[in-house]
């Protein structure tokens, strides 16, 4: 008798609130069951993980931090004993600067904490998932398998005021294609996301600024991204919507990386 097809299962780092959780909620709308790791359970993923139970998904918490690279293998013990497997690890989970100024003036302090979350921390878990996938044994009807990592359109804008940012996340583009050679043999795709200003509480701060950048055309697409704009990129990825692709960068941004003159 034929075997029944099982469900793809998805680790969603950060992914108790903003464009995680929405991630979450799209891959759910897949067909994916989901497991979220971030650093607080609060109310926020009380929701998220509801939204996900509520179309028929297994959902699972994993209170964890990406920057504890000790804590890794906890964190993926804990999915693959809720879940048997995993077809697809989202790099989310990111810091932004805690205040922008003169890049003559940025602190060792405020290195570190980008690298060591939106980089360091990145790269050791994907390592540690790699491993694990690269290991299991795949039939022909099993899901597609991916690794998406979120950077940010300062992966190739520059912004003076933020270079710590910008640097983290330009080392996730070079991180991205370097796994894409490294599991190509393991039928384990990579891909990049590259959001542009996208309406979180992350951006909330730079409203204004960039209100007056939509209203003066800087965008082609002049209106603010919205969380779903990333998670249907996701999601395409992830189910294996762009097959013949691996290694490469989707710029979700409104068309803000166009060179213009």
């Amino acid at each position: 008798m034929p075997t029944t097809a099982r469900h793809p299962v998805a680790l969603v780092t950060g992914g108790r609130r903003g464009i995680g959780s929405a991630i979450g909620q799209a891959l759910a709308g897949r067909g994916f069951d989901v497991a979220i790791v971030d650093i607080e359970r609060d109310d926020s993923a009380e929701r998220t993980l509801a939204a996900i139970r509520a179309m028929g998904r297994r959902a699972e918490f994993v209170l964890g931090d990406i920057a504890d690279l000790a804590s890794h293998a906890a964190t993926l013990d804990q999915v693959w004993s809720a879940f048997g497997t995993l077809d697809c690890l989202v790099n989310n989970a990111g810091v932004q600067v805690k205040v922008r100024g003169d890049m003559l003036d940025i602190t060792v302090e405020s290195f570190d904490r980008l690298m060591n979350v939106n980089l360091r921390g990145t790269f050791f878990l994907t390592q540690a998932v790699a491993r694990r996938m690269a290991k299991e044994t795949r039939g022909d009807g099993d899901p597609h398998r991916s690794i998406v990592t979120l950077s940010s359109i300062n992966a190739i804008k520059a912004s003076i005021n933020r270079p710590e940012y910008c640097i983290s996340k330009s080392g996730l583009t070079m991180m991205n294609k370097l796994f894409a050679l490294r599991l190509a043999e393991h039928a384990i795709h990579c891909y990049e996301i590259q959001p542009g200003v996208i309406a979180t509480e992350m951006t909330a701060p730079a409203k204004e600024r960039y209100d007056q950048m939509i209203a003066q055309g800087v965008f082609p697409i002049a209106r603010w991204g919205e969380v779903g704009d990333i998670a249907g990129a996701v999601a395409t990825l992830a189910s294996g919507g762009i097959p013949f692709s691996t290694g490469a960068a989707f710029p979700i941004d409104g068309g803000l990386h166009i060179e213009k003159l």
